[in-house]
């Protein structure tokens, strides 16, 4: 990420311009305990990328850019509770070192507080970012309702899985881009081919962490190995192994997806028969081929200004910690 290090230094120092310093402190020091945790700062940088395309000012784009931090990081309190998740980062999740009240209530805090930081826009500016904002925030919450969803149904199919995690994660990653470029008063069709160019990257870029959550490296990924057999998530690998599987291998995948044990046994057993199946190389194939369409978005772009950083960004996504 060397080639975004003034971008993180900005984004890292306007995190700490607008800390919480205000009471109940059990309410706000969770909120800077995560926000501190490090974690790349993507929404944001890519919110400044899009922006620049556009624009020199970063003062316009600051504190909307620091919303899209603080709103995803409000998701991974909630989503860390949902998932009984002890880690995040490599370090204790909110829930874990305060409480669940504690982390339900600041999460819910900091959501709001994302609102706040849109209220310096122009009026017409501001109504367009918070539609978007808005109409985003909901389809995270329908996504992973949908994940949710997931967990307990044995008729998924690749088309849900891809239209769950477009909501769940991709189209924040888009928004992110659409909201940078309007700001620096990008044309509709700029802005709108960013936000497609974000909605595919998105796509590759939680193809690519349902891949890490197995292949990755734990030390870097900062969670539980395997957390997503575990907890019976029917990602892009267990869905592909049923496509492939024979009989057999369907039944057997069934059979351990429908446990609830914790057994590390579980686990290798399901790994063994992603593997049987090739199932790691066609998830890769699947991510970089969400990657090659984000990319034909991109390039539909029209700027005077380089697009290296995005075009950058997108192949760092994809092949991080691989």
């Amino acid at each position: 990420m060397e080639l975004f290090k003034t971008q993180t230094q900005f984004i890292k120092n306007t995190i700490e311009e607008y800390q919480f310093k205000q009471d109940p402190y059990n309410l706000y020091d969770p909120l800077n305990y995560i926000l501190k945790l490090g974690g790349k700062h993507i929404r944001p940088i890519l919110a400044l990328s899009a922006f620049e395309l556009f624009s020199d000012d970063l003062d316009k784009i600051k504190k909307p850019a620091i919303a899209l931090e603080w709103f995803h990081n409000f998701t991974l309190i909630h989503d860390d509770i949902m998932d009984d998740a002890s880690l995040r980062r490599g370090n204790e999740t909110v829930h874990t070192k305060w409480d669940v009240n504690t982390a339900i209530l600041s999460g819910d805090a900091l959501m709001i507080k994302s609102y706040e930081l849109f209220e310096d826009l122009e009026p017409s500016l501001f109504k367009k970012c918070i539609q978007l904002f808005t109409k985003t925030a909901i389809e995270v919450c329908e996504g992973q309702q949908y994940d949710v969803d997931f967990e307990t149904r044995d008729d998924v199919t690749l088309h849900d899985y891809i239209e769950m995690i477009t909501l769940k994660t991709a189209v924040l990653i888009a928004t992110s881009l659409k909201i940078g470029a309007m700001i620096g008063k990008a044309s509709d069709e700029d802005a709108e081919n960013l936000y497609q160019f974000g909605k595919y990257l998105g796509i590759a870029f939680q193809i690519q962490d349902d891949y890490l959550d197995i292949y990755g490296d734990m030390e870097k990924v900062g969670k539980r190995h395997a957390g997503d057999i575990y907890e019976n998530k029917k990602t892009i690998l267990y869905l592909k192994a049923l496509e492939k599987g024979n009989a057999q291998q369907k039944e057997r995948l069934l059979t351990l997806y429908a446990s609830t044990s914790q057994k590390v046994e579980k686990v290798d057993e399901v790994i063994q028969l992603f593997e049987a199946l090739q199932i790691p190389e066609e998830t890769l194939n699947e991510s970089y081929r969400y990657q090659k369409l984000a990319l034909e978005h991109l390039s539909k772009v029209t700027t005077l200004k380089s697009k290296e950083k995005l075009v950058y960004l997108s192949e760092y996504l994809i092949k991080r910690d691989l």
